[in-house]
């Protein structure tokens, strides 16, 4: 009596379970292409026109327009006080106030500066306060206008490609011209001429050394260290920013 054939797989009826494996992962690779194409397209076509920016001013800015829609959400006015005011109207104490507080490197560097990062991190283990960010003023200028606060990997590579335009197009002054203009001094309070005017009574070309630097000192915590409203710490970083503009008197020179 014969014994019964027994089926033998043969290798070939092995071979669709890869192949469908293959085509998967061909389909997400084509859906992911398909993403990053749609991305691109939506960023080329809504990338901002940063050369217009040498001769003309922002109309508003994302941050603004966010404090805005914050607002609106919470039932409460969005009105902003915002007066855009050109660079020689701007007091030279508001200037080095600035410049020592946020980016001393300024004119040095082309939009980045990784030797910042190293002092900011010093600085805060000498003084015993957090590290601020560290971002150049140029960096700032390009989150102000056109981004989020939030640090996503394509939120950063927006703002690298965005400040290499902006070192690109304009020019030094221009830039803290723009930044000195949209910068947020106090809750709904934006750019030095509105901040001189909430908080001193006068313009921004008529702020003196400790004016200014009071006002400089609200940029890394505008919501809660403004003039008039900060504790402790808000005053403390005043008198560094005093300390700092002494001792960079080679300021005069740039701005």
């Amino acid at each position: 009596m014969n014994d019964p054939e027994v089926p033998v797989a043969r290798p070939e009826e092995d071979a669709p379970r890869p192949r469908r494996r293959r085509r998967g992962c061909r389909r997400w690779l084509a859906a992911a292409a398909l993403l990053i194409l749609a991305w691109l397209g939506w960023e080329a076509a809504t990338w901002p026109d940063v050369a217009a920016l040498a001769t003309e001013n922002p109309e508003t800015t994302a941050f603004i327009e966010r404090y805005e829609a914050r607002q609106r959400r919470a039932g409460a006015s969005d009105a902003v006080a915002w007066t855009w005011v050109p660079y020689g109207r701007i007091s030279p104490h508001l200037k080095r106030a600035v410049l020592v507080s946020e980016d001393i490197g300024f004119f040095d560097h082309h939009g980045f500066a990784g030797e910042e990062i190293r002092e900011a991190l010093r600085t805060a283990w000498r003084e015993r306060e957090a590290p601020r960010g560290a971002s150049t003023l140029t960096q700032q200028v390009a989150k102000n206008l056109w981004l989020t606060p939030s640090y996503n990997p394509l939120r950063k590579l927006e703002e690298t490609l965005l400040t290499r335009q902006l070192e690109r197009h304009l020019d030094k002054r221009r830039i803290l011209e723009i930044y000195l203009n949209v910068a947020e001094f106090g809750p709904g309070v934006y750019g030095a001429e509105a901040a001189a005017r909430r908080y001193f009574g006068a313009s921004a070309a008529g702020l003196g050394e400790r004016q200014a630097a009071e006002l400089a000192a609200a940029l890394p915590r505008p919501r809660t260290w403004h003039p008039g409203a900060g504790g402790p710490g808000y005053r403390r970083h005043v008198e560094r920013i005093r300390r700092r503009m002494d001792k960079a008197a080679w300021l005069w020179r740039v701005i």
